[in-house]
């Protein structure tokens, strides 16, 4: 029975972890609060967390707690991150990922999204547009990147979540390296993609899925676009 009850910890930490709940970096909540909050005792958390830290997902820190690791991370971003600046043309593979991917949050997020997730998802939406009104391109990429992070909290499915925070450095450098790409190169395109942006994110918070998915799906394409013709000689 103890034996169950650790796994059954192990088992929502793990979770919690795939879903960014705890991101890389966070410091778990005490050992009480953590037996309180799954109903054991102190000594089946700490077991859990053992097992947890033996696998390099968590680190202990004398005197601080303990932290989760970039373990689950940088086994898929990191070697891809490193490809990517030495192949540039890897890009246009990561932008095929992220019409099948996104398109796929943008669909769950306009189905799950709660209340305060529609509320975060346009307060992004709106910082966007305020880096847009200020001509602070960095910026703008940098909420841009925000705003698909957001999205992808809000689809609620624990695949997709892990998936963008296995490889959210490496898709959050490359949208903002596109978006500001785009918006130095061509003004019109900036304007683009900010429409682009606020009828993805009507979509999402009407609740209209399909809609949200193609919205998704038309503006990574727009991307693409550009990007090949950037390309181009």
């Amino acid at each position: 029975m103890a034996h169950n009850r650790v796994e059954m910890v192990m088992r929502a930490l793990e979770t919690a972890l795939l879903d960014g709940s705890l991101p890389v970096g966070a410091r778990l909540p005490a050992e009480r609060v953590l037996a309180e909050r799954h109903g054991v005792s102190r000594n089946t958390v700490r077991e859990a967390v053992q097992r947890l830290a033996a696998r390099g997902l968590l680190r202990s820190r004398r005197g601080s707690g303990v932290f989760v690791t970039d373990q689950l991370r940088t086994g898929i971003a990191s070697p891809w991150s490193q490809l990517v600046a030495d192949h540039p043309a890897l890009r246009s593979d990561i932008l095929e990922f992220r019409h099948v991917l996104e398109g796929a949050t943008a669909y769950f997020a306009a189905q799950r999204a709660t209340d305060k997730e529609r509320a975060l998802i346009m307060a992004q939406l709106a910082q966007l547009e305020q880096a847009r009104q200020d001509g602070d391109m960095a910026a703008e990429a940098r909420h841009d990147a925000r705003l698909h992070e957001t999205i992808a909290q809000a689809s609620h499915n624990t695949m997709f979540l892990h998936l963008h925070a296995s490889v959210l450095g490496m898709l959050r450098e490359h949208i903002a390296q596109s978006g500001t790409g785009l918006r130095l190169h061509d003004q019109a395109a900036s304007q683009s993609l900010l429409a682009q942006h606020r009828t993805l994110c009507s979509a999402i918070c009407d609740g209209q899925a399909e809609l949200a998915r193609d919205a998704m799906q038309d503006h990574i394409d727009f991307v693409r676009a550009h990007a090949v013709d950037d390309a181009t000689p």
